[in-house]
């Protein structure tokens, strides 16, 4: 499989995206790498505009092909991710029972840390039962950036933290 690589700057650092000729793979977060080669592959062109609007807080939901490699119960759990509404967040043990088994909250959480298409797959709006914030690849000011982002652009709702 040919793999496209391309990269944004962000507010919160430079993102990288990866894509097959079908399916967006990857958003990760990472230092500058001024040696990678960019590809201009139209599904990384969108996802550039899609994250650019998102971060001028005009677009809510993304609408890009994308495809993870995981087992059935990450991408149902992934599923379940991808549906969080906007400006919202939910525990880790609110996440489990809608995937339908309480007990199984640590797989749920381990499931959502192996998410690898950051923000559009919005895994920065699970939080602890507590209401803390726990536990980004991106790190925890990135998602608590994320989450108060998306509460100022989300009527009615105050900011979280």
């Amino acid at each position: 499989m040919e793999l496209f690589t391309s990269f944004f700057n962000s507010p919160l650092g430079c993102i990288k995206l990866e894509c097959s000729s079908e399916h967006l793979l990857s958003v990760s977060f990472i230092k500058v790498d001024e040696n990678s080669p960019i590809n201009l592959h139209p599904i990384l062109q969108e996802t550039t505009l899609q994250l650019k609007a998102f971060f001028e807080g005009k677009l809510r939901t993304f609408t890009i092909p994308m495809n993870q490699n995981g087992t059935e119960f990450q991408k149902k759990v992934w599923n379940l991710l991808y549906n969080i509404p906007y400006g919202k967040t939910i525990s880790y043990n609110e996440l489990a029972k809608q995937y339908g088994d309480i007990k199984a909250i640590r797989a749920v959480a381990a499931a959502n840390g192996r998410n690898n298409i950051a923000i559009i797959i919005p895994c920065h709006r699970v939080i602890g039962s507590d209401r803390s914030l726990t536990g980004y690849a991106g790190g925890l000011w990135r998602k608590k950036w994320l989450l108060d982002h998306e509460a100022k652009f989300y009527s009615g709702v105050q900011q979280l933290f």
